[in-house]
This record gives structure tokens, C-alpha cells and sequence, in this order.
């Protein structure tokens, strides 16, 4: 544990950018990479792997509507397909 993290700035709270990896602190070792020219060093290491997920069931997709109330005042309907990620906002009649 000498070496920079391999996540960028602004990652954070990320301890890893692999997400079948389960990471945790630990204590870096601040001397050694600083002797090897190190401004920062990474303090978590690989603790395990994550579960597998199964993938979503064929169906019905999953889809969320809400209103809410845009900056100006108008109130919309937002509807969010959890499985595609697709939003749209309607002016509620």
C-alpha cells in the first residue's frame, strides 16, 4: 500500500472502480511512497468479491411516476424506467 488509488479525484466515496470488488481501509504505508516519489497513496485494499446479481425478470418493466415542481413554478409528471434508465416529464393537465 505505496501506491496512488487507482479511482480519479472525484470519485469519492469510490474505494475501487471495479464493481464485483468489495474494498476496505486500511493503513497505507506514507513513507514508502513518498520515497518513491508518491503525492498520495491509496489506504484501501481488495477484501472480497461482490454477490452476482441475477439479471432482472421478464415482465412488466419497472417504471416509477411522480410529480414534481419545476424552478418556475409548473408542476410535472416525471415518469423513470428503473430498468432502462429513460425519464420523461410531462405538464400535469
Amino acid at each position: 500500500m505505496d501506491a496512488p488509488s487507482v479511482t480519479a479525484p472525484g470519485d469519492g466515496p469510490a474505494d475501487t472502480t471495479d464493481a464485483s470488488e468489495i474494498a476496505s481501509s486500511a493503513a497505507p504505508d506514507k513513507g514508502a511512497a513518498a520515497k518513491g516519489g508518491n503525492l498520495t497513496v491509496n489506504a484501501v485494499v481488495k477484501v472480497g468479491e461482490a454477490a452476482k446479481v441475477a439479471p432482472a425478470q421478464a415482465g412488466a418493466p419497472r417504471i416509477e411516476t411522480y410529480k414534481a415542481t419545476k424552478p418556475n413554478g409548473d408542476v410535472v409528471t416525471v415518469t423513470h424506467n428503473l430498468d432502462t434508465g429513460a425519464t420523461s416529464v410531462e405538464p400535469v393537465a
